[in-house]
């Protein structure tokens, strides 16, 4: 019987995507050859709702290889060859409802062990991708149904029966004017031509697309598939229910390193631009290979090449931005196109064990250490037991900021390995090897990101928790500065205009040079004119957190020493796993325990301070277990006002 899931999204119809979450219709994952069998696991149903997946190797020339539910598992085309489908290997052998399952792979190399390979799987979804096979007819005008639900934006034809090149239509293609006039090709890096015979200089639509007598489109009695990716506007019905995912659009280079911003409305995971006026390649980037302010990890379409690093365009909070000159990505007067696909997921977590891990890393781990999560790591940090700094790594930036220190910023993308959908590893133990490790995946209403350029002038910066943060941990990474922190439960009225450092044990401080005075709200946080926030032309990075339900709480409490237990409800079921308080009405460290070092009834509680280079001590009782949160035990600190994070 069809889950009531499924039967929901069935009567939606028209309605596109409704209910749907970015994770469940796209997934970058990467992975390692075994040269036997291995399924994939990425949480796409294929074999229930069919569509694409694209493999390429990461680390040495091989062709891409794409499957698709239409055509069937064992046959295989490869966006950089003209080449007709092959259907001899064993390559992709099954479609499954939670990903696909890999052969040995020995004609493609799909698995081969010891190469490193990225797959791209795309679902069927209204308002998203549609997958389609038909057979050529020779005729002029011919149309073709889909079941994409909207216009679409960017169509991959492929001639499957004999050899011939790849044909795309794109809506951003001679500007945006006439697109369907102009034909690009996949497989080579041609600029854009005007090609009648293609798709017969016909616009597709919501329900069809139309097709001229072109070999590419239409020849008569030969076999053909078509890839069709949406193009959201307002429109895209994801999440819940008013949100887009996908975007297939063009922009004007203006030749300089601060290349032009591109809108999209949402921070994208994925995305594909080519240049159209000119030759040049069909570049592929995305977070979980490196699409980020350190080196971008790119990889070409139309090219059996291994992935290059080029810091050529990064991600902002609604779009991305080309951050060099070069003629690939932003060239004066060039014109590009791009696909862009949302980064996910779009709902808040129910369960902390899909967005927090934390380990205890040891001496054994002197090779390497690798902190197994289970879910893809945006921001990672650890503290070393036996002293020494409290190191933070985001993936963003792969740059190594300490909350106990104002030093700027360092690269450690030598050292850090953010490219896993399951962990972090950490191939160097600068700051020591006897640590405790803490793993952050970003989710609405939980946790976020974001990087930034100050200006020294108040302003706004975009952020995609979903939420107003509750609290902000901000730092400058390209100057010596003090961490700040803003927390909503700082002061009763107006916690906005108050900052405090994380790096520090000082008090609050009431300043509008931190946040202007002015509270965050869903989708912006303020910034004043401290150096701290916003300093002319440095860069910035900012933590935001905020409470989710069961999951994590953002508050405060205040404790009378001697005054009895104090019991804080964080709303969880089965105790915190890391708590983090600090005291605000006079000077205090910024404790840290968690539940793999022990937080445990009486004395003996393993704690560490974010804002100092001590060890770990374990002489004193200055927290205890409680079922819904935590305890502070009667005579564990002074009295006063305190401020605090946990995650159950």
């Amino acid at each position: 019987m069809a889950s009531k899931k499924k039967l929901l999204q069935a009567a939606a119809g028209s309605a596109g995507g409704a209910g749907l979450d970015v994770d469940e219709v796209f997934s970058t994952y990467l992975y390692d050859g075994n040269s036997g069998t291995q399924s994939i696991i990425n949480g796409i149903d294929l074999s229930g709702e069919g569509g694409l997946v694209w493999i390429k190797r990461r680390d040495g020339t091989l062709n891409h290889a794409l499957f698709d539910t239409e055509r069937g598992a064992g046959a295989l085309l490869q966006s950089n060859l003209s080449a007709g489908h092959y259907t001899g290997g064993d390559d992709l052998t099954a479609f499954n409802s939670n990903g696909f399952t890999l052969g040995d792979g020995q004609f493609t190399t799909i698995n081969y062990s010891s190469y490193n390979y990225a797959s791209w799987t795309f679902r069927k979804a209204p308002k998203f991708f549609d997958v389609l096979t038909y057979t050529g007819n020779g005729t002029a005008g011919r149309t073709v149904s889909h079941n994409l639900g909207s216009v679409p934006g960017m169509i991959i034809f492929k001639k499957t029966s004999a050899a011939d090149g790849w044909a795309v239509y794109h809506r951003g293609a001679n500007g945006g004017t006439d697109p369907e006039d102009y034909r690009l090709e996949l497989n080579e890096n041609f600029a854009q031509s005007n090609r009648d015979g293609f798709l017969n200089d016909t616009a597709p639509t919501a329900t069809h697309f139309t097709v001229g007598d072109g070999a590419l489109s239409n020849t008569n009695g030969q076999t053909y598939v078509a890839y069709l990716f949406a193009h959201n506007d307002g429109d895209g019905k994801f999440g819940d229910g008013t949100q887009d995912i996908i975007k297939c659009g063009s922009y004007t280079g203006n030749g300089s390193t601060t290349g032009p911003t591109v809108d999209l409305g949402f921070e994208p995971q994925w995305v594909m631009l080519k240049r159209t006026d000119s030759a040049d390649e069909w570049f592929m980037y995305d977070v979980m290979r490196g699409f980020d302010y350190s080196t971008t990890a790119r990889l070409s379409a139309d090219s059996s090449s291994a992935e290059s690093p080029s810091l050529s365009v990064v991600p902002t909070s609604t779009g991305f931005q080309p951050v060099i000159s070069h003629g690939s990505v932003n060239a004066s007067g060039g014109n590009y196109i791009y696909m862009a696909i949302r980064r996910g997921p779009l709902a808040a977590p129910t369960d902390a064990t899909k967005v927090f891990a934390l380990d205890d890393s040891s001496t054994t781990d002197i090779g390497g250490y690798t902190l197994n999560s289970n879910f893809p790591v945006d921001f990672y940090f650890f503290k070393n037991k036996n002293g020494g700094d409290s190191i933070s790594i985001p993936r963003l930036t792969v740059g190594d900021l300490r909350f106990n220190s104002s030093a700027a910023e360092e690269d450690r993308s030598s050292v850090m390995n953010f490219d896993s959908n399951t962990g972090v590893t950490r191939t160097s133990f600068q700051g020591g090897i006897d640590s405790v490790d803490y793993a952050f995946r970003r989710a609405p209403n939980f946790f976020d990101v974001v990087t930034y350029t100050g200006t020294g002038s108040a302003r706004t910066v975009a952020h995609n928790l979903g939420v107003a943060p509750e609290m902000m941990w901000m730092k400058c990474r390209s100057d010596t500065e003090a961490w700040a922190v803003y927390h909503n439960n700082i002061d009763s009225s107006a916690p906005e205009d108050y900052g405090i450092y994380l790096n520090d044990t000082a008090q609050r401080v009431d300043s509008a040079n931190f946040w202007n005075d002015t509270a965050p709200t869903s989708s912006v946080f303020t910034v004043g004119t401290a150096g701290k926030t916003n300093g002319n032309t440095q860069t910035y990075i900012a933590y935001l957190f905020a409470t989710a339900a069961g999951v994590s709480k953002v508050g405060s409490f205040s404790h009378t020493n001697g005054g009895g237990d104090t019991n804080v409800d964080c709303g969880f079921s089965s105790g915190a796993r890391l708590v983090i308080y600090k005291r605000t009405d006079d000077t205090g460290s910024w404790y840290i325990f968690d539940s793999v070092r022990g937080i445990v009834s009486g004395s003996g509680d393993a704690q560490l301070e974010l804002n100092s280079t001590g060890a770990e001590n374990t002489g004193f009782d200055l927290i205890d277990p409680y079922s819904s949160g935590f305890k502070i035990p009667s005579n564990a600190t002074g009295t006063g006002n305190y401020i605090f994070y946990a995650i159950a």
